[in-house]
């Protein structure tokens, strides 16, 4: 996902974004966010950049890989109305409510009179 204007540094995309340079380059490595080249090979990044790394945080705090929300950004389009953010946005609930769900499910397990060797 890229927008036309493509004019953020690394370091202006971690500064907004409040992670280290290297994040940047790994998240742009893992396909979350692009960049262009300019004609001296610096990376330049578009203004959502930052924003879309705020987004995977929060999205790898709910317990998401950095696959599976490469794979979320990729089904928006290239540039998200609020209805696709709303979108993401009831994803990240769903995918936290389920693994709560199972949390749970193990803590009942774990709580029962059940051998641990048996809850496998």
């Amino acid at each position: 996902m890229t927008t036309a204007l493509s004019e953020l540094t690394v370091g202006e995309v971690a500064l907004e974004a409040g992670v280290a340079p290297s994040a940047v380059r790994f998240y742009e490595r893992h396909g979350l966010v692009t960049a262009v080249r300019t004609s001296g090979n610096q990376r330049r990044f578009a203004a959502s950049a930052p924003c879309l790394i705020k987004v995977a945080k929060v999205a790898q705090r709910v317990g998401l890989s950095v696959r599976e929300i490469a794979d979320l950004f990729a089904a928006l389009p290239a540039d998200p109305a609020r209805d696709d953010w709303a979108w993401v946005s009831r994803t990240l609930v769903d995918q936290a409510q389920a693994r709560v769900d199972t949390l749970r499910a193990t803590l009942d397990d774990l709580d029962s009179d059940t051998k641990l060797c048996d809850l496998a």
